[in-house]
């Protein structure tokens, strides 16, 4: 069959995270009826798998399933050079149980500084996977590069966007007008490859 989502179809995303499931809903814009995993209150599957595009898969199928609707997952970390590839697919995790990202990106910092070590390259990768119940599914990914910067700058975004300059900018990802992020993140070239997909 043609994998294809139709405009004003019911998604479930399948996040706890409310800046997440913001952000997903903008780069959507407005195309499909969302609810969010937290609101429909399923659980949240334990990320085993080793990869960004594996987690998301895994979060989707358990989205899928438990809500019988078609279920969007994102799984996105951000990755450094100085500590070769962490935090990577435990970047949320880095945050504690709290999800507390002032903690996670002090903890970056001072991992950065014990390395020793002067590379301060660093890329966000987005996971995105859409899964049927009980049917097919489909994972794209993205990457935006860029450099850590410290100390954090900007109240915008989440996670760890204060903290990342992306290539041929100054301004870190908590300083940018949401707009202005969205049409380059991680997020959104993900994005762009699923909708040629399915979309």
């Amino acid at each position: 069959m043609a994998l294809k989502l139709e405009p004003g179809a019911r998604l479930v995303v399948a996040t706890h995270n409310p800046g997440k499931a913001r952000e997903l809903a903008q780069i959507l814009d407005g195309r499909f009826e969302l609810v969010a995993a937290g609101e429909l209150g399923l659980p949240e599957p334990e990320e085993t798998e080793t990869t960004f595009a594996g987690n998301a898969l895994l979060k989707a199928r358990a989205a899928a399933e438990a809500s019988g609707l078609i279920a969007l997952a994102d799984d996105s970390g951000l990755s450094t050079a100085a500590l070769d590839g962490a935090p990577g697919i435990y970047s949320a995790r880095w945050a504690g149980p709290g999800k507390d990202f002032a903690v996670a990106m002090r903890n970056l910092e001072d991992r950065v500084v014990e390395s020793g070590r002067e590379e301060r390259e660093a890329w966000f990768t987005c996971a995105l996977a859409v899964a049927w119940p009980g049917g097919p599914a489909v994972v794209v990914e993205g990457r935006v590069d860029g450099a850590l910067t410290f100390p954090p700058r900007g109240d915008r975004g989440f996670g760890y966007d204060p903290i990342f300059a992306p290539e041929g900018g100054t301004l870190t990802f908590g300083e940018m007008d949401p707009a202005e992020k969205d049409a380059m993140s991680h997020r959104a070239r993900a994005f762009a490859k699923l909708k040629a997909a399915i979309l």
